[in-house]
């Protein structure tokens, strides 16, 4: 229930190689996480897929400096340059990598094999050709706090007086694991990420559970058409900003050598 991209993890924790904060197996592992594995395949210089120690390595070679997160939906290029041919498949994988001094991008294939409770994951990045431009709709980290905070107060507003706001045994076992989540002491960021960033990924992450859990309550007391249409156009809003808070934390590494 926990929204965390692998392009996020994969741009975090190569943000933080590349600035010198991790070794190449702890970026490697963190990239990885539940999966049971992950390549990446069309890097220049390989004949074939590579694992990840090899490919962040490769990248830095190639001249990467920085990794940033693209999270696209319909109508919504959110962190994408170009060209079409990459945005399309970024599109459909909803989310990618674009890389900062090289022009590739990176697009995950996600595989999954085995019986219920023993699903093994595989994930195959695909390497490609990316427009060196300035990314598509992607805030500020206080343009997105902002963002965040308004459109929470709005859409909190308009789905308590529908009823579906979430509640119920559903929604209290998510919150629950949530929580608990959260005092394991799961890093949200990799090293070399400022504390903001942290708060607005967090934040980003509780608006994200808050609109599943509305949707998958149901139509709650939303029964009439008007009403279920009301509860649509209040989320709809929510799930853009929300999305774009998590590219504007992802991303902020980036951005702060950028302005140094």
């Amino acid at each position: 229930m926990l929204f965390e991209p692998r392009s996020g993890r994969l741009a975090a924790w190569g943000n933080a190689l590349l600035a010198g904060l991790v070794s190449p197996d702890e970026a490697a592992m963190s990239i990885v996480g539940e999966d049971a594995v992950h390549r990446v395949e069309g890097l220049p210089g390989e004949s074939g897929p590579v694992g990840l120690t090899l490919a962040l390595g490769r990248l830095r070679a190639l001249g990467v400096s920085g990794l940033r997160v693209a999270l696209p939906a319909p109508g919504h290029p959110l962190g994408l340059s170009g060209p079409p041919e990459f945005n399309a498949r970024a599109l459909e994988a909803e989310e990618a990598v674009v890389a900062v001094g090289a022009a590739v991008g990176l697009v995950p294939e996600v595989a999954e094999a085995g019986p219920a409770g023993d699903v093994h994951v595989s994930v195959t990045w695909h390497c490609l050709p990316v427009r060196e431009a300035p990314p598509a709709d992607v805030p500020s980290l206080g343009e997105a706090e902002r963002e965040l905070a308004e459109a929470l107060r709005e859409a909190t507003t308009v789905l308590t007086r529908l009823d579906v706001a979430g509640s119920g045994p559903v929604a209290d076992a998510a919150l629950s694991a949530y929580r608990a989540r959260a005092e394991a002491g799961r890093e949200a960021l990799a090293p070399g990420y400022p504390p903001r960033a942290v708060r607005v990924l967090a934040l980003a992450q509780r608006v994200d559970l808050m609109v599943s859990l509305a949707y998958e309550s149901g139509h709650g007391g939303a029964v009439a058409a008007s009403e279920m249409a009301a509860r649509t156009e209040a989320l709809r809003p929510v799930e853009r900003v929300a999305r774009r808070a998590l590219v504007a934390a992802y991303n902020s590494a980036v951005e702060a050598r950028e302005q140094r």
